[in-house]
């Protein structure tokens, strides 16, 4: 068996690991992204927790290898299923090909009619400038729905569902749902709900203008100025996610992002906020998630204990540096 490696922003002694877990187990490693030829592939070992994964994603139109997420801590999440002090356990699982393959639904992107990389969890349209009205059209397979007022527009899929759409009102989609979700975020129309449409369709947000530039957001990540329009389409082929655990991972999450939910509701701003930093960008310092949120030092401060206190978030010692804390969202099963 041939198992290709990749991801970004680990430890040594985690890659170490790994590879002499793989190793041990008399399955072939080879790394991805070097410039030596590599075997033909069976799958591929995904570092660094669901954000690893969608980043493997946004730099592959690629997806017809299986992929396996690893978390390097004990983090469990809808993408990465497995965290590295458990793979032991599953090598002989997975030298064997004895899982399941999880077709994770992508979204196709073009910004202007120029494609840009697919992807997993949702395409976010904003003004530049935060607090600031957009006007736009949206358009399902070429008939209008709606010409809105709003803060934004988010286009979802079914794994995107409960992140960054759930915290702006809209549904949670359970992952083999053939369908996306739109949300128009804080519309000035009172009675605008969120929409669920074929993932078979075509939709365009149209006739995008604010007082200053718009900006489009892929999976939280990257942004892209837009001047007119926003195309959203099914991308095929789909996501290939390995599956090695046989409870329902994603079902078991699910259920405490919809307590979660139910908690935000009542969460100050700033504790929302830091949630969603950690969820898109994995574990960090204060320091670090106080430059992220651009929040004063004191509002991290207390809106991290507010969130230890519920239990959202844990704190640990860095590997890197003992003198160092690492917060990180909880394990989700």
């Amino acid at each position: 068996m041939n198992i290709g490696i990749t991801g970004t922003g680990l430890t040594p002694a985690s890659i170490t690991n790994l590879k002499k877990i793989l190793d041990d187990a008399d399955i072939n490693v080879s790394s991805i992204g070097t410039k030596s030829k590599t075997k033909k592939l069976d799958c591929v070992i995904v570092l660094g927790g669901d954000r690893g994964v969608r980043n493997y994603f946004h730099s592959t139109f690629d997806s017809t290898l299986p992929v396996l997420g690893i978390n390097e801590s004990e983090s469990n999440g809808f993408l990465a299923q497995i965290d590295l002090k458990e793979f032991s356990a599953y090598v002989k699982k997975l030298k064997k090909m004895n899982f399941r393959i999880e077709e994770v639904p992508r979204l196709g992107v073009k910004i202007d009619g120029k494609n840009v990389f697919p992807v997993l969890n949702d395409v976010a349209v904003f003004s530049s400038k935060s607090a600031m009205l957009m006007e736009h059209t949206l358009r399902v397979n070429g008939d209008e729905v709606w010409h809105d007022s709003s803060d934004g527009i988010i286009i979802s899929t079914p794994i995107g569902s409960s992140a960054y759409s759930m915290s702006a009102g809209g549904p949670v989609i359970f992952q083999d749902s053939s369908v996306f979700g739109i949300i128009s975020v804080n519309s000035l129309d009172v009675i605008r709900r969120p929409l669920i449409v074929s993932n078979d369709s075509i939709i365009e947000i149209d006739e995008i203008s604010a007082r200053t530039n718009c900006d489009v957001v892929l999976d939280g990540i990257d942004r892209f100025k837009v001047n007119k329009i926003v195309e959203a389409t099914k991308f095929v082929p789909s996501a290939q996610i390995i599956r090695l655990k046989k409870d329902s991972t994603a079902i078991s999450a699910l259920a405490k992002k919809v307590q979660l939910a139910e908690d935000l509701l009542n969460m100050p701003p700033s504790s929302k906020l830091l949630l969603k930093i950690l969820e898109y960008e994995g574990s960090m310092t204060q320091k670090e998630i106080a430059s992220k949120t651009m929040l004063p030092d004191r509002t991290v401060r207390l809106a991290m204990t507010h969130l230890l206190e519920k239990g959202y978030v844990k704190r640990k010692i860095s590997v890197r540096d003992s003198r160092q804390k690492i917060y990180e969202i909880t394990k989700l099963d």
